[in-house]
């Protein structure tokens, strides 16, 4: 019924702009602004093997179906799998998972704006030299105040939204596939500077340890849940995003080659963050477990003090932004293809419409930081409870319905079509993986932090 269909809003031009594109998504500010603060928060290099081992026995499997069900549907998430389910005989309700995927991707980018708006900020303080022999005390200072700033921050928050609208409005191949075919290798690139960087102060390899030497001790049910969670933010899992970029995927690109491409950039690119910024954190005597703040609170330092450091600075703080919305406009995609798809609205219409409704969802997170940093929900601050409900919570159970209609909904015969493994028993390990592993993984870890085990 879907085989020969293709999304009405165009297709990727080759197997490396999709890559490009699925990798722009996942490669963000998880990898450099998130993964290196919860590490911090969770103990360090126990944290991250846990974290790895998500990535490989969840996160690749599921964002292998992911990919996979998008193809076969090549419509919004929503739509995708109302068709799917009818397809494979199944009960219509599961275009809820749909409709999960595209309020997630709505909840994380109003406050993915906000602290993209940070980084924006931050290009300007670089070129006027604020950080300029700046040490630990006086960046914490200027980032406090900033954060004690509404108006200051909406207005950041406002500029990027206001880009991302205008790249996601030109569409597929003139919008997204443009605006991420050179900013991966460039951030790349900044990121290895920043570790030679790194490697020059006498703390490298007091970071190295903490990234790395394991001790399991520090691991908890909630650092497990922690961890799975940021695989799946990371990796754009269970938020319609990479289902939407499958969408866009021609027939004749292998997803399971891809994807491994795209978690093993991915992961590359969190590890060598941490790597640049731990040795920094610790050379400036400044905490790991600083939260949100942390990559705002250090490389700023580094950048004050280093030869070109006024130059390299300001690349990384656009690249970084440039990455943020690499990953913003995967996240309002599904959103503007379902008021396309179905409200018969014009591309630049459902974008507007999508935005302001983004928009006025980061007010939250702005006055989170300030004039309603006393008000508290389950005694967590809006930021703290959007972070919490998507990453912790929305984005396992999507991925574990994902991995449900994959493995036990979908019939074998299209799923062997639409991978078109060449090896058997390739098809045999990641249904193995999809339909009893990464399920029953996910399902542990929520009985574990629920006190049940």
């Amino acid at each position: 019924m879907t085989d020969s269909n293709k999304s009405s809003h165009g297709e990727w031009s080759s197997r490396m702009a999709f890559i490009l594109a699925a990798t722009g998504s996942a490669v963000g500010l998880g990898n450099i602004w998130k993964f290196p603060y919860i590490t911090g928060e969770n103990g360090g290099g126990a944290f991250v093997i846990v974290y790895l081992m998500c990535v490989l026995l969840i996160g690749i499997p599921i964002m292998i179906a992911e990919t996979m069900i998008g193809r076969r549907g090549k419509r919004n998430p929503i739509d995708t799998m109302t068709v799917l389910a009818k397809e494979s005989g199944a009960d219509p309700n599961w275009h809820y998972l749909g409709w999960l995927g595209v309020i997630a991707g709505f909840l994380i980018l109003s406050y993915y704006s906000v602290i993209a708006g940070w980084g924006l900020s931050y290009v300007l303080n670089v070129f006027t030299g604020s950080f300029s022999g700046a040490d630990g005390e006086k960046v914490q200072t200027l980032f406090n105040d900033f954060m004690a700033s509404p108006l200051q921050q909406l207005f950041w928050h406002t500029v990027f939204m206001v880009v991302t609208m205008g790249v996601v409005a030109r569409g597929v191949t003139e919008g997204l596939e443009r605006a991420v075919q050179w900013l991966m290798p460039a951030l790349f690139f900044l990121l290895l500077i920043l570790v030679a960087y790194a490697m020059s102060t006498d703390s490298y390899f007091k970071g190295l340890n903490f990234l790395f030497n394991a001790d399991f001790s520090k691991i908890t049910g909630q650092s497990v849940l922690t961890a799975m969670g940021h695989a799946f933010f990371t990796l754009s899992l269970g938020m319609g995003a990479i289902m939407v970029y499958g969408a866009y995927l021609p027939k004749d690109i292998s997803i399971a080659r891809t994807t491994v491409i795209v978690a093993g950039a991915d992961t590359l690119v969190a590890l060598l963050a941490g790597i640049a910024i731990f040795p920094i954190v610790f050379e400036n005597n400044l905490q790991p477990g600083s939260g949100p703040g942390l990559i705002f609170q250090t490389l700023p330092i580094a950048f004050g003090n280093m030869t070109g450091g006024w130059f390299f600075g300001i690349l990384f703080f656009v690249l970084l932004v440039f990455a943020a919305l690499s990953s913003s406009i995967s996240l309002i995609e599904p959103a503007v293809a379902w008021l396309v798809e179905t409200r018969n609205m014009t591309r630049q219409r459902a974008c507007v419409w999508a935005g302001a409704v983004t928009w006025l969802l980061g007010l939250g997170t702005i006055f989170s930081f300030n004039i309603w940093s006393e008000f508290k929900i389950f005694d967590r601050t809006i930021f703290e409870l959007l972070d919490y409900l998507t990453a912790n919570l929305m984005l396992p159970i999507g991925g574990f319905c994902i991995a449900i209609f994959a493995g036990w909904v979908m019939k074998q015969e299209h799923c062997k079509k639409e991978l078109h493994l060449t090896n058997p028993q390739h098809f045999e390990v990641w249904r193995f993986l999809v339909c009893y592993v990464s399920p029953a993984a996910v399902f542990l870890v929520f009985l574990n932090v629920v006190g049940v085990i």
